[in-house]
């Protein structure tokens, strides 16, 4: 036997305000809240959530959920042909707190994340890279740039981890693609 106390269906209801731009609207849109097994209150001020049309103002301070519309400044959208399992889920989410969004609108928002780009090159693995792309070896490279041979296979070994190469030839032509040295 579960401890847990039943609740009742009323405990489950959210008091919902509705809020649109014309009379007929408004009365669908009540009329939508209760078919979903939420009660419809008056002042927006006693509503959990503000069920709208999208038209009408936001109301300042109430989480409000907009039927009909594709974007807005609201807590969450649905599409207008949304059913009452939807809008039940939808009103209970944004009450709680959540963003919600139809499909489409949030794969066109929300795709996937752009690959990091490669970290930058520090300006001393840049002329690294321009001395290779000029021919020097280690030792050129360190004499002309004032610093030791093994400096230069330091800063050689994290450019081409950087630039994903694996010898000096694919440092350089990926350091040209990328536009970072000239030939």
């Amino acid at each position: 036997m579960s401890a847990a106390p039943a609740m009742s269906g009323a405990a489950l209801r959210l008091r919902v305000a509705v809020v649109a731009a014309d009379p007929a609207a408004a009365a669908r849109l009540a009329a939508l809240a209760s078919a979903s097994g939420h009660e419809v209150v008056g002042a927006a001020e006693a509503a959990a959530v503000v069920l709208s049309d999208g038209y009408a103002p936001a109301v300042a301070g109430v989480p409000t959920l907009a039927i009909g519309i594709t974007d807005g400044d609201f807590a969450g959208l649905l599409p207008a042909g949304a059913g009452p399992a939807q809008l039940d889920a939808a009103l209970r989410a944004v009450a709680a707190g959540l963003t919600v969004r139809p499909q489409s609108i949030a794969k066109t928002r929300f795709g996937p994340l752009p690959e990091d780009p490669a970290p930058p090159l520090t300006p001393r693995e840049i002329e690294v890279l321009t001395a290779f792309a000029d021919g020097l070896g280690n030792k050129a490279a360190a004499r002309r740039l004032g610093i030791s041979p093994h400096t230069v296979k330091f800063h050689s070994e994290s450019l081409f981890r950087k630039l994903g190469a694996s010898c000096r030839a694919e440092a350089v032509a990926k350091g040209m693609r990328q536009q970072i040295v000239e030939f």
